[in-house]
């Protein structure tokens, strides 16, 4: 299963898609989202993704306050949150750069915006993941869609898919736990295989709220084919989602990682050529333990096996038993076929 994204392939056969979650750690301020989008391109990031909140179409002023805030959620939002204009300058700004831009909507309207400003897909938090009504119209733009699935059940993932599916949605679907951060007893990144075989028509990847590189990585091995992680600029600057980003420095960690894991998932066995040189001298042989006279019927307490491996391999000891020896064999000396009768 592959779906395409800007430039980019995703799913089997293809590097892993890893997106920088910016989330709202800019703090409102364009220039930190700009040194965010530049830093998650030196790390080797392939999108870079913010968050598009209109606060007063997407929740009611008394909307319960969130743990990993400090004020409530819609004050938050009406101080911090970048607005269109900005939105559209970060996205030229990543164009220019050469990162994909990729933004939330958390309300149909703040989607229509994102779709005019030229988007080229659409990641659905997953608090929006059970919306069907919204998630129908914005399939309707024809565009990816990524959607997280954390706080949800098989039972409403099933739901979604099934609409999606239907509408003919380029769709993938990320494991997620919406715990800022989560205990690691609640990762449960068996799900991802679960889901592999349970969305057979879904690129299936991993968006990821622990504070450190560990999960992500176990996550490509799982098959994930997107990873998500939080990012900000410092540990020390102040962040709604601080608890569970990343630095950059941490970020070109996680990629050079997920790089290298990429390359050792090899699933054939072989001798490879620098194996076969250490064999040599690692594998072994069969030797004498005495000297052995010619004309000596071998028994088995006159030989045994030592390195180096370029002998009769010690796997056959037991077809020498019995044989004659056809020369002098010396002591501590590897025995060959042709001393043997």
């Amino acid at each position: 299963m592959k779906i395409k994204i800007g430039k980019k392939y995703i799913g089997d056969g293809c590097p892993t898609f890893i997106i920088a979650e910016g989330c709202d750690n800019h703090m409102g301020s364009l220039e930190v989202a700009k040194e965010m989008a530049k830093q998650a391109l030196v790390a080797g990031c392939d999108a870079i993704k913010f968050q598009h909140h209109l606060p007063d179409e997407e929740m009611l002023p008394d909307v319960p306050m969130s743990d990993n805030f400090d004020i409530p959620l819609y004050d938050f939002l009406i101080k911090n949150a970048l607005k269109l204009k900005q939105h559209e300058e970060l996205k030229n700004y990543c164009d220019q750069l050469g990162i994909i831009y990729l933004c939330t909507p958390f309300s149909w309207k703040a989607a229509q915006e994102l779709n005019e400003l030229g988007i080229e897909a659409f990641k659905i938090g997953s608090g929006e993941m059970t919306d069907i009504p919204t998630l129908e119209r914005i399939s309707k733009f024809g565009k990816p869609m990524i959607v997280s699935t954390g706080m949800c059940t098989f039972e409403e993932i099933d739901r979604t898919y099934n609409t999606l599916i239907k509408m003919n949605a380029r769709l993938a679907l990320t494991n997620c736990i919406s715990e800022y951060p989560p205990v690691y007893e609640d990762v449960n990144l068996g799900v991802i295989t679960k889901m592999i075989e349970r969305y057979p028509k879904a690129v299936i990847g991993h968006s990821d709220h622990t504070p450190d590189l560990y999960t992500s990585f176990a996550a490509v091995v799982m098959g994930a084919k997107i990873i998500e992680k939080h990012v900000i600029i410092s540990k020390q600057t102040p962040g709604p989602d601080q608890s569970v980003s990343i630095d950059f420095f941490d970020l070109h960690n996680l990629i050079d990682g997920i790089r290298k894991i990429e390359k050792a998932l090899g699933s054939e066995k072989n001798i490879h050529t620098k194996e076969a040189k250490i064999r040599e001298w690692a594998f072994r042989s069969i030797v004498s333990l005495r000297d052995i006279k010619k004309g000596e019927i071998i028994d088995g307490d006159m030989i045994w096996s030592k390195r180096p491996g370029t002998g009769i391999p010690s796997y056959r000891r037991n077809e020498l038993i019995g044989k004659k020896a056809k020369n002098n064999i010396s002591n501590n000396s590897l025995i060959k076929w042709e001393d043997l009768e």
